[in-house]
């Protein structure tokens, strides 16, 4: 029997690799010769651009707060927003009838010897939805003629805030004393106005602020009035019974606070300071 060389054997194996190998780079060939015009194709690139002369820049700096289609941009919205939450405490303190209000529950609470009840954060809060009662008219004639239509674009911001003045001016106006107006136009070196709508806003607002002052003082004198009878009352008769060391105060909190409630003081109260401005607007 014949024995099979080992080199017979092993050209015999590498035939067919050499075989598979011609084929693939047959293949390959063939593929590259068929995509080549694609890739070899030079694209002409286009003409450039002709030069731009350079623009001068603005001198100042300018800023839109209108949108495209005239309405305010939300940014501009949130941005006055947060500018009026920031000044809104100035704002109810000088321009409505917090002050007053406050005021007056303020001296009512000291005719009772009562320091601390009820606290301030609850006076506030009366005082507060009290005068949002009251100048609610007022807050409906400034949203319609100048707050909507400023949202809705139809007029700018400089005109909405001009639209804004006259329901306020003539509310403060019909609760300010002439006699205030003149005093802050004497100080402010200026003439008297001759009407309502030449009143500067810089000139009525402390006066406003000044008659409300006034105004609240009176009340309070008013209020404290009948609980001074009290402690003068108690004072004598504790004097009399030889009892000086004990405080009145202790003897007539209790007949101030009987009296307060047998009275509905805290509804007098409230209806007077609504009355003195007309119940409501």
């Amino acid at each position: 029997m014949t024995a099979v060389r080992p080199e017979r054997r092993g050209g015999a194996l590498r035939r067919p690799a050499l075989l598979v190998a011609a084929v693939l780079l047959l293949t390959a060939f063939l593929v590259l010769a068929q995509t080549a015009p694609g890739w070899a194709t030079v694209s002409t690139p286009d003409a450039p651009d002709a030069p731009v002369d350079p623009t001068i820049p603005p001198s100042g700096v300018t800023i839109d707060i209108n949108g495209v289609d005239g309405t305010p941009s939300a940014s501009i919205l949130t941005l006055l927003g947060i500018t009026v939450l920031s000044i809104a405490p100035a704002l109810l303190l000088m321009m409505s009838s917090f002050t007053k209000i406050f005021v007056v529950l303020a001296m009512t609470r000291n005719a009772l010897s009562l320091a601390t009840i009820p606290p301030n954060q609850v006076l506030a809060g009366l005082a507060l939805f009290l005068s949002l009662f009251i100048m609610w008219p007022v807050l409906m004639d400034i949203n319609t003629v100048a707050v909507t239509p400023y949202i809705e674009g139809d007029i700018t911001f400089q005109q909405a805030f001009e639209l804004a003045q006259p329901p306020l001016r003539d509310w403060m106006l019909a609760y300010t004393r002439e006699e205030d107006l003149a005093l802050m136009s004497r100080v402010a070196s200026e003439p008297n106005p001759a009407d309502a709508a030449e009143v500067p806003l810089y000139t009525l607002i402390p006066a406003f602020m000044l008659s409300e002052l006034r105004a609240a003082f009176i009340i309070g004198f008013v209020i404290f009035v009948p609980f001074l009878v009290i402690d003068l009352v108690v004072s004598a008769a504790l004097m009399s019974m030889g009892m000086m060391m004990l405080p009145p105060v202790i003897i007539s909190l209790p007949f101030k606070i009987l009296l307060f409630i047998l009275v509905d003081g805290w509804g007098i109260i409230i209806r007077s300071l609504l009355e003195s401005y007309g119940g409501v607007g």
